[in-house]
């Protein structure tokens, strides 16, 4: 569970197949943004493919690259879904 220095982290599908967990805290220890934080998400994590494809949520909310992630936050990762 998120404190006010860590955040929670949530990955769905191939996202948490490349990470090898469904969900994880990290620690954050001042706000960052998301585009930043996924820029460092996949150089952790390689096979998940340039980062700018990759979507997210902050708190159970669409977020931009632009928005910011702040410790206590629940972050959820996934790719791009598509329907027919």
């Amino acid at each position: 569970m998120a404190t006010g220095t860590t955040i929670d982290v949530l990955y769905f599908a191939q996202v948490a197949e490349h990470m090898g967990v469904r969900r994880e805290t990290q620690p954050l220890d001042a706000p960052v943004r998301a585009g930043d934080w996924l820029d460092a998400l996949a150089a952790r994590c390689p096979a998940l493919g340039p980062s700018a494809r990759l979507k997210l949520a902050i708190n159970q909310e669409h977020a931009a690259r632009t928005a910011m992630i702040r410790p206590g936050d629940e972050v959820a990762v996934f790719e791009p879904v598509t329907g027919g």
